[in-house]
């Protein structure tokens, strides 16, 4: 919960306000969830919030169950659970993922991994360790301060060596590996000394630590009047950064001093390889100063301490250990925080270490925060975690540095376990645990097929045939030149590439000697999509427009698959124009026509994009604006500006809406708003159904809305990006089809949010900006010009009366179990619109307005502009005539209806 906050500006020492001087100097640090912003006096960090530490309370109504196990290695499985739980009367659900690793097992083991090339001072996503290391599953580790040079806060041996030492700070819990593959959970302390040539003494407060405020002790600094060893683990420069003191550093070679620097001078050089730099402030630069020369030796000694037991515990004893916040499970219940967590709550995605009562398994768990599930807070996590067995078990650092990855089975590399609160994006971290193998080449055991399990008609896509041996290492079986074949003609396979041929399921079997393998393939069928959407949903009618159309099926379950060329059949109402490589071109419009449609159907499901003589109009660019523009803000402390500045990048030369904020002296959900007009908005004239804009990002991870007040008078907000994870120009398209936006509207405010729920993660300060504002409006075209007025028809009798004029139709209106049928073709002659049928599939398309309704006769489901809805009836085909049901049909287009009992009239308004 903390790597996005890095703080540039704490080593620059200053950062540019929005008045453009010189703002104050102030440090970001971030550890358990918390951002502690403050002005740099002496320049060490509080990291974490104090407070006594609460009871934990398990969870109530909390259960899981596992869904899925995988084997990822001789020795570790990855096992997937879904949780329910009851919050505040309400269910609740997510999914929980974990790896159990063996440590009977002779052939796997964990180790820390440690950013960049194994070095403290980088950063590196948790799936970058794990490639550079040959981790076959891994997870991010230790909390660290986002505004040091990236070094965890507790401490950490990787591969039996003590990289850094736990920080003096209370109830920071960890997780150890003994060399006899023994299990620990504590919480560790540090002692060591240094001894001179003539035997005087110093105390060491640690090993490779950043700068940070310490607890239970006198110095209020973590490097003030002490003494610290940096080795060459630690690549950066400064020894650390913002420490408030200046040291006094002597280098050790080979156990002898080679140099020692000038009084208050650090060294001006990284650590050379198998050295150490021995860091001093005050009473310990006397100390070198008394006590320490060139060519004399210097001996280092230390350990780690239990707290709970005393015991002292040499480095030298442990294969690995890494650090983590508080403990939350001791004897397979649920135990007191070690640790006030107020600063880590919420529901958040979690990862979390633990092991068995029998010190067999150790449990490496993460709880998933995406769309497919809620997270967890700390006291579900605790009921998992029992639920699962363990015994005993620590929280390490989560929220969006959240990450697992695995190699699946026959897999040669590890890929991201499931989507971060932030998408498919890894954060850098400074610190991860990975589980390796050391088994040796055993017999081919099996293979496995990969490939899309779904395919969607004319689609092709390659499978492969991969294989795995008694230790499930990954096995080459390409050069056996395996053979294929297909169970349906849904699908034909050639060599592994298959082409879905029509809807259907279909059995792929590959054969590798005497192993053989099979996979499901179903071909998707138009009654397996719920939506078809084209990525364009309007476009100007024009002669000569060039637009991308890409069509996005969404089936049944939720699924969402890139319908490919092929599989389209295309059709074009108002104009002549062709679909190639994905890209509509219109090639000619018919006379007279103001709104044209491109028809895309997969399997008769169709969807439609409408093509307007007025489609994108422009709105604001910045350019003349003669409206005030003014920064408001909802929280005390936050300040910021809003004008209209020059552009910049691809954008110079160019008015731009530029909206700065500082958030750092305020509290809470805070808002940055750049408001338009005063409190009046500027005016969005006509229906929208989209809109586009340019935003220059500031890569916060902030929330950028746009609010609106209706023609209603409610306030709609509008979503512009769920978090803002670029920087530089970027075009959003905004779909605003799903506002229920009442319009006339007015566009009120441009915003920021920073939301309280893992705000340590967000930046508290940036500078985003807008231009080139559009609005897709179909109405300015597609709607004017419809014919409006009042059609009159009598149950029965065969003529329909527009404005007072009547005329004779061939087929009358009926009722049949209490539902109006009407001939549609009449209705849309009086109000606009056209119809067309196809005998082939008995379906009805109409089209009015900016409104594609597909029916099909004796069917309820009908498909609007592209999603399939359902009705209470459906066509019928009468006579040889298609009666549609008339309130449906005219609702579903904008008209409205009136039903005459007492004398069987039917009334329609436009």
């Amino acid at each position: 919960m903390n790597s996005s906050c890095s703080s540039d500006q704490a080593s620059t020492g200053k950062e540019r306000n929005n008045k453009g001087h010189s703002a104050p100097k102030w440090i970001a640090a971030s550890l358990a969830g918390v951002l502690w912003i403050m002005p740099v006096i002496g320049g060490e960090l509080p990291l974490l919030e104090q407070g006594n530490a609460s009871i934990a309370v398990a969870a109530s109504s909390f259960t899981a169950a596992k869904v899925s196990e995988e084997i990822i290695t001789s020795g570790a499985t990855k096992l997937k659970y879904k949780y329910t739980v009851t919050r505040s009367g309400s269910k609740a659900s997510g999914l929980a993922d974990v790896i159990r690793v063996d440590l009977n097992n002779p052939y796997v083991s964990i180790d820390v991994m440690t950013g960049k090339n194994g070095k403290l001072t980088t950063r590196q996503s948790t799936g970058g360790m794990a490639r550079e290391t040959g981790a076959v599953a891994a997870v991010n580790g230790d909390y660290f301060n986002t505004g040091g040079e990236g070094a965890p806060i507790g401490g950490e041996v990787s591969g039996g060596t003590l990289v850094s030492t736990p920080s003096q700070l209370n109830g920071l819990y960890a997780f150890a590996l003994t060399t006899d593959n023994k299990p620990v959970i504590d919480d560790f302390a540090f002692t060591g000394t240094i001894t001179a040539a003539d035997g005087a003494q110093f105390a060491l407060s640690g090993v490779n630590k950043g700068a940070y405020s310490p607890e239970g002790g006198t110095s209020t600094y973590s490097h003030a009047n002490a003494a610290y060893i940096y080795t060459d683990a630690w690549t950066a420069q400064d020894r650390p950064k913002n420490s408030s003191t200046s040291p006094t550093e002597v280098l050790v070679e080979n156990g002898i001093i080679t140099q020692i620097s000038d009084k208050n001078t650090a060294l001006p050089m990284a650590v050379p390889t198998g050295a150490y730099i021995l860091r001093t402030h005050g009473t310990a630069a006397k100390f070198v100063a008394d006590h320490l020369a060139i060519g004399q030796p210097l001996t280092a000694t230390y350990s780690l301490q239990s707290k709970a037991t005393g015991e002292t515990i040499d480095p030298a004893s442990l294969k690995m250990l890494i650090g983590g916040h508080t403990i939350l499970v001791d004897k397979g219940k649920a135990t007191a925080f070690s640790r006030s967590v107020s600063s880590i709550g919420g529901y958040r995605a979690r990862t979390a270490l633990g092991y068995s009562e029998d010190g067999r398994y150790v449990y490496i768990i993460a709880a998933e925060k995406n769309d497919a599930s809620s997270g967890m807070s700390l006291s579900e996590l605790q009921s998992f975690m029992t639920t699962i067995g363990v015994y005993k078990g620590l929280n390490l650092d989560g929220g969006g540095s959240t990450t697992m990855v695995d190699r699946p089975l026959a897999e040669t590399e590890t890929t991201l376990t499931f989507d971060t609160e932030y998408g498919t994006e890894q954060r850098s971290v400074v610190n991860g645990l990975g589980v390796y193998t050391n088994a040796p080449q055993g017999e081919l055991k099996g293979i496995k097929i990969s490939g899309s399990s779904v395919l969607l008609i004319g689609q092709t896509a390659a499978f492969t045939l991969k294989g795995y041996d008694t230790y499930y290492n990954p096995v080459n079986v390409a050069s056996a030149n395996p053979s294929w074949k297909s169970s349906s003609g849904s699908v034909s396979v050639n060599g592994g590439e298959a082409t879905a041929v029509k809807p259907g399921t279909a059995t792929l079997t590959a054969a590798s000697g005497s192993v053989s393998a099979s996979t499901t393939v179903t071909v998707l069928g138009s009654d397996d999509l719920s939506s078809l959407k084209a990525g364009t949903a309007s476009a100007p009618l024009k002669e000569g427009t060039v637009i991308a159309v890409p069509v996005t099926a969404v089936t049944n379950s939720g699924a969402s698959i890139s319908v490919p060329s092929s599989a389209l059949k295309w059709e074009f109402v108002g104009f002549q124009g062709s679909v190639q490589d994905g890209k509509l071109t219109v090639n000619t419009v018919n006379p007279g026509v103001t709104t044209g449609y491109a028809i895309a159907r997969y399997d008769g499901f169709s969807t439609v994009m409408v093509l307007t003589k007025a489609a994108a109009i422009p709105w604001e660019d910045f350019e003349n604006v003669t409206y005030p523009i003014a920064f408001t803000t909802n929280a005390s402390g936050v300040q910021g500006s809003a004008a209209i500045t020059d552009g910049s990048d691809n954008h110079a030369g160019s008015k731009v809406l530029s909206l700065g904020y500082d958030m750092t002296a305020g509290t809470g959900k805070m808002y940055a708003y750049a408001q338009l007009n005063g409190t009046t908005g500027k005016p969005v004239p006509a229906a929208a159904t989209s809109m586009t804009l340019d935003v220059m990002g500031d890569k916060s991870l902030n929330w950028l809305r746009a609010e609106f007040t209706d023609n209603g008078g409610a306030t709609v907000y509008v979503d512009l990006a769920k978090t803002i994870d670029w920087t530089g120009w970027k075009t959003l398209n905004i779909d605003l089809s799903g506002s229920n936006m009442k319009f006339p509207a007015t566009l009120k405010r441009l915003y920021v949010v920073n939301v309280e729920e893992g705000q340590d993660e967000r930046a508290k300060t940036g500078t985003v900006a807008f231009d080139n504002i559009a609005f897709t409006m179909p109405s300015l075209s597609s709607e004017a010009g419809l014919p409006s007025g009042t059609a009159v028809m009598v149950i029965g009798q065969k003529t329909l009366t527009v404005n007072g004029t009547k005329k004779a139709i061939d087929s009358a209106p009926l009722v049949k179990n209490g539902t109006t049928y009407v001939p549609i073709r009449y209705v849309l002659d009086a109000f606009g619109g056209s119809a067309s049928w196809d005998p082939a599939t008995r379906k009805i398309m109409v089209l009015r307005g900016s409104k594609a309704l597909d029916l099909t006769v004796n069917k309820k489901e009908f498909i609007l502009n592209g999603k399939r809805q359902s009705a209470e009836v459906a066509p019928i085909l009468l006579q040889g005539r298609t009666l549609v049901p008339l309130r449906l049909v005219s609702e579903q287009l904008g008209l409205t209806v009136k039903w005459e009992q007492k004398t069987k009239t039917v009334l329609i308004e436009s």
